[in-house]
């Protein structure tokens, strides 16, 4: 009876776990999703802030430079962190996750291209 209370008590744990990351990655995307939409609509990318989004949002210019970041805004991503840029050059109009390793850690992005090119995008690591 203690194995089979253990199982269930592990089961319960696992899938609300599993249900607590699917919803960040929705909310994730619906950022971004909703950051696109409003740049094509003729918002500014300067009128977002990436720390006003958890986890926080970035948007790049199609050469790498940062136009909205919470450490390297105005610096290019291309210069700064390559496999990064080239892992986020996939971005489609529809969006799309990539994966990447950076700093020994693995890392997924939900990106996004704006119709002006920019790419948008936000994610969380393991």
């Amino acid at each position: 009876m203690k194995q089979v209370s253990a199982i269930l008590v592990f089961l319960v744990v696992f899938f609300t776990s599993a249900a607590v990351f699917s919803a960040d990655k929705a909310a994730i995307g619906k950022n971004v999703d909703d950051i696109v939409v409003a740049i094509d609509g003729g918002k500014a990318a300067t009128d977002f802030k990436a720390g006003d989004y958890d986890p926080y949002i970035f948007i790049m210019e199609e050469a790498g430079k940062l136009i909205v970041h919470p450490s390297l805004a105005g610096e290019s991503l291309k210069e700064k962190a390559a496999p990064v840029y080239d892992a986020l050059t996939k971005a489609t109009p529809e969006g799309v996750w990539v994966d990447y390793e950076w700093q020994g850690k693995k890392k997924h992005t939900y990106a996004r291209k704006t119709k002006s090119g920019l790419t948008v995008g936000s994610g969380y690591s393991e």
